[in-house]
């Protein structure tokens, strides 16, 4: 197999162990059987947001890499040099760029009227059950260790 190939879905492999869920159905390994409160209200607004994806040196990393070795392949010399370092430098950017787009996520901003007559905004990825909210769904707001989320 080729090395620029393996270097290329190794990248891939990468960024995809960055993608974390931010929707009320997921949980983390921590988060599993410990205690969580919940209030319920009332939805009184919902608004399609996204989420920024990461911005780690991972995505870089790999782009650099791969992009160094591509373009160290394209000559020798210093010539070969210089495209290996421009390689470098344009992968690192596409790396970056892919990472961000690849982990960022569609969410809802939900605006909840508590029950106590207190106003709360909670902003989660959507939903990968499909789970949906209008205006007027009465709705349990759980926290948990700083964590919140909004569910029917």
């Amino acid at each position: 197999m080729n090395t620029k190939l393996i270097l290329a879905l190794s990248a891939a492999v990468l960024l995809g162990a960055c993608a974390s869920g931010k929707s009320a159905d997921v949980y983390t390994r921590d988060q599993v059987r410990q205690v969580q409160t919940f209030k319920v209200g009332v939805i009184e607004s919902v608004r399609a947001v996204r989420i920024e994806g990461t911005q780690s040196q991972i995505g870089t990393t790999a782009g650099a890499v791969v992009g160094g070795i591509a373009g160290s392949g394209a000559s020798q010399g210093k010539t070969g040099e210089i495209a290996s370092v421009l390689g470098s430098v344009v992968g690192g950017m596409l790396g970056a760029a892919t990472e961000e787009a690849y982990t960022r996520e569609d969410a809802l901003e939900i605006a909840i009227k508590l029950e106590d007559g207190s106003h709360i905004s909670v902003v989660q990825a959507k939903s990968i059950s499909g789970e949906t909210f209008a205006v007027g769904d009465k709705v349990r707001v759980i926290e948990s260790a700083g964590v919140t989320r909004v569910s029917h």
